[in-house]
């Protein structure tokens, strides 16, 4: 996950530096849609990607993310009079951090509903396939999807086990081979879990097109103008 750092470490002061001059408005718009289009190339990528592939797509989206996050705090605080900036900056954190535990409810709402559309045949299928009798099979395609969701990423294969060392023990030996093997049961899921990843980059894409969409709407550059009274007092916002 480093190119993602790398890229929000080579945006943001950049996009901060120039939004000082240009205003916030392109930069965190801008910012924003190529966020949806990095969301939009990774589910290009296949299930069983290389690295190279891969890098490149994080590195743009920390672009992306880098080039919206300074301009976009920028713009707040630069529509506050000075003696608000503490509340406003107060505020854009909490927003800030409850969006992303929020989103990390959703994206694995979204990914665990992708998993589970498909899951359960393609877990039935692929035993029948190696030799496992039907009611074996059957029995162990309830795997729940929250279960298969956090075997994968610990890199536990849970088949042996689901299917009871009574019937792993009748197989051949050729199909207790390919069941206990590091790659059995990625490629059983890799289907279910592919459409639970697309699930949750759709609505990444959504989200990131309504966030370009609703820092354009925020105007140009706006500066709080504290040398005017009736500005102090009504709050008005002169553009500059």
């Amino acid at each position: 996950m480093l190119p993602l750092t790398a890229g929000f470490l080579v945006a943001g002061p950049i996009s901060g530096i120039l939004s000082d001059k240009f205003g916030s408005r392109q930069f965190a718009s801008g910012g924003m849609f190529v966020a949806a289009i990095s969301f939009g190339l990774l589910e290009l990528l296949p299930v069983n990607f290389s690295y190279l592939e891969f890098g490149p797509l994080l590195f743009l989206n920390g672009l992306a993310m880098g080039a919206f996050a300074a301009p976009n705090r920028a713009g707040v605080m630069n529509s506050l009079p000075k003696q608000h900036r503490g509340v406003g900056s107060g505020m854009n954190s909490t927003f800030q951090n409850s969006g992303q535990v929020l989103s990390i409810g959703i994206f694995f709402t979204l990914l665990i509903i992708g998993l589970s559309s498909t899951l359960s045949s393609s877990l039935f299928h692929g035993l029948i396939v190696v030799g496992v009798p039907a009611a074996a099979a059957k029995k162990a395609s309830g795997l729940p999807p929250v279960s298969t969701l956090f075997a994968s990423f610990l890199g536990y294969n849970p088949v042996q086990h689901l299917l009871g060392p009574k019937v792993f023990s009748s197989l051949a030996p050729s199909a207790k081979h390919i069941i206990a093997g590091r790659r059995f049961f990625p490629n059983l899921i890799s289907g279910a879990f592919k459409n639970g990843l697309h699930a949750a980059c759709d609505f990444a894409v959504i989200a990131c097109l309504l966030a370009s969409g609703t820092s354009w709407l925020r105007g140009g550059k706006f500066i709080y103008d504290e040398s005017k009274p009736t500005a102090l007092a009504e709050g008005t916002l002169v553009e500059t």
